[in-house]
């Protein structure tokens, strides 16, 4: 579809640098870019989302009767679990994206860096360096499970999954992976050049998410990263963590809600398996008397393995790319399924 002269009001709710905005706006002359920079939908003008037409929002959203001719919301994070119960999510009129793909090379380094630190036992080194203490049985105590050779198991081949297998291809691992399409090992969403695994060569094997346990048998590591959906809610359960060897270690970059953690924390108390490490809780803050902060085995950190200085940057790079696909009335990257819950 051609450019014609009509303008595109597009609302930028999310605080953006001058420079930003005006890389959006360079995308076409249509553009009618309006920053307001506000967490609360109702701080917004009346007379803005009534024109409003495109919006580019982390979690701002308008009572559907206030903007009638929003047809394109684009979001700046890739998580919508907790804003899809929004009407705008089943007007079949106004398009849905999400951020799927940007934060995946930080994730994937958070991922690896975790890997290392817990099979090289660095919690347990800590500990003993705070006490000054030289420890005697080292060769034994402190042997190490090494990444090189070992078989990790990526819960969700979505984009920071195949970020995660490519990072760990120098290591000589044996990558294992669960996919809710076994059929198409492509990857359909966004993927930054030279990032992920698009053609889905990475993995040595696929599973269905029904055979999880049968992958997690395998596994020396084990990394959920999956989107959070009804299907996916304590999708990691007493009865997964079983299926886990002791000596294997279990990585949360997911969602909290996704792991049963009252079953994880048995499993850690029980040394039923080695150690965690753990970004994301079902209630955060982590609640300062969590046993979760004092276990010797695990890594508790703030929601932070997505976090980057680029992160603003890459978002609006994707931003740009659907904006200019939404003018020329092209498909647009990472849009929300319904039925998939993502």
């Amino acid at each position: 579809m051609a450019e014609s002269a009509e303008k595109i009001n597009l609302l930028v709710t999310v605080p953006l640098p001058e420079e930003m905005l005006a890389d959006i706006r360079a995308v076409s002359s249509r553009i009618r870019l309006t920053p307001f920079f506000t967490r609360k939908a109702e701080e917004v003008p009346a007379d803005i989302w009534k024109k409003t037409e495109v919006l580019y929002t982390d979690a701002v959203l308008p009572d559907p009767q206030l903007a009638p001719e929003l047809k394109f919301i684009q979001f700046h994070w890739t998580g919508l679990d907790l804003l899809v119960e929004s009407p705008l999510f089943k007007n079949p009129e106004v398009q849905v994206a999400h951020s799927s793909g940007v934060a995946v090379s930080q994730i994937g380094e958070y991922a690896v860096m975790m890997m290392l630190a817990l099979g090289h036992r660095l919690p347990e080194m800590t500990a003993l360096q705070a006490k000054s203490e030289w420890v005697r049985n080292r060769w034994e105590k402190l042997i190490p499970v090494e990444l090189r050779g070992s078989t990790v198991g990526i819960v969700g081949y979505g984009s920071i999954g195949r970020e995660i297998a490519r990072l760990l291809q120098p290591f000589g691992v044996k990558v294992l992976a669960t996919k809710r399409n076994m059929m198409q090992p492509k990857d359909s969403g966004y993927t930054q050049e030279g990032l992920g695994d698009p053609e889905g060569a990475l993995f040595h094997r696929l599973y269905p998410v029904q055979a999880i346990g049968s992958m997690l048998k395998e596994c020396d590591f084990v990394v959920v990263c999956l989107p959070l959906t009804p299907s996916t809610h304590h999708l990691i359960n007493d009865e997964v963590l079983r299926h886990m060897k002791p000596e294997a270690y279990l990585i949360d970059i997911g969602r909290g809600e996704i792991v049963d953690q009252a079953a994880l924390l048995t499993a850690l108390q029980e040394h039923r398996i080695a150690g965690a490490a753990l970004d994301v809780f079902e209630e955060e803050p982590l609640n300062p008397q969590s046993p979760f902060w004092h276990l010797p085995n695990v890594y508790v950190t703030p929601h932070v393995s997505g976090v980057s200085a680029e992160y603003r940057r890459r978002a609006v790079e994707l931003f740009i790319q659907n904006l200019t696909s939404y003018i020329n009335g092209l498909p647009l990257q990472n849009v929300f399924n319904s039925e998939q819950g993502y």
